[in-house]
């Protein structure tokens, strides 16, 4: 199997405050891989290290056999990974439409020109419109991103997530706050968007994550403490005394 994330070796501390302790992972390409484990375990440490927010204190990353190790958010993004955050990201004053065209046009990365300005334009509102109909927001086509209902919401965190067409999609929490009506959506929609490409994902619900994920790692004291099929980590005896044996 192709390898898209690759980690090596990797620890973080804070001011000598140890979080992550030589974390070795493979996320392979068009798997749904989750990473599990109890608050404080270093999930959220992990995905900021992973997209540029943070620098390890050692080890390494590779994105698609590149060292991406210390690269800034924005190249990270513009060689193909995207994510979302636990806490709701977008531009709260403006529409649906203008935060997905945002994504979009970042996505196309071209520079001005009056010869294409025109096509380049019907190309990025068809492109829009296409992301907007896929994540069911025309109804709030032209509503600012503050007046969306909480659901909404995290639709749109997902359509700012997958506009921009990525090879490896990060998701942080993404049913934190939904009902179990919103969460039961939030799951077939995300199997949607991500068939065909490859999803690494932090998530507290673990129906969502044993209805998801092909491959789950735990995280414990910053430590990975089982990588492995559904079936097997619902099994171990390690992951039921450290975490889902509390449920």
């Amino acid at each position: 199997m192709k390898t898209i994330l690759g980690i090596e070796g990797l620890f973080k501390d804070f001011s000598g405050l140890e979080v992550l302790f030589d974390l070795n992972l493979e996320i392979y390409e068009g798997e749904r891989h989750a990473i599990i484990g109890p608050n404080g375990s270093g999930k959220t440490t992990l995905f900021n290290i992973i997209t540029g927010l943070y620098r390890p204190s050692r080890g390494k990353i590779f994105l698609f056999d590149k060292n991406i190790t210390g690269w800034s958010s924005h190249r990270i993004a513009r060689s193909g990974l995207s994510r979302s955050f636990q806490i709701i990201n977008n531009f709260p004053k403006m529409t649906v439409y203008w935060n997905v065209r945002s994504a979009v046009v970042s996505r196309f990365n071209r520079r001005f020109n009056w010869t294409t300005i025109l096509d380049w334009d019907k190309e990025i509102e068809r492109e829009c419109d296409r992301v907007i109909d896929l994540l069911s927001l025309s109804d709030v086509r032209d509503v600012p991103a503050s007046e969306l209902s909480y659901g909404k919401q995290r639709h749109l965190e997902l359509a700012l997530t997958i506009a921009r067409e990525p090879i490896l999609i990060m998701l942080d929490e993404p049913t934190a706050g939904l009902n179990s009506e919103e969460t039961r959506n939030a799951v077939q929609l995300i199997r949607q968007l991500t068939e065909g490409k490859t999803l690494f994902m932090v998530e507290h619900d673990m129906d969502v994550v044993f209805n998801l994920a092909d491959r789950i790692t735990v995280l414990n004291y910053g430590r990975i403490l089982a990588t492995g099929a559904p079936d097997v980590i619902r099994m171990n005896e390690q992951v039921k005394k450290a975490y889902l044996g509390r449920k």
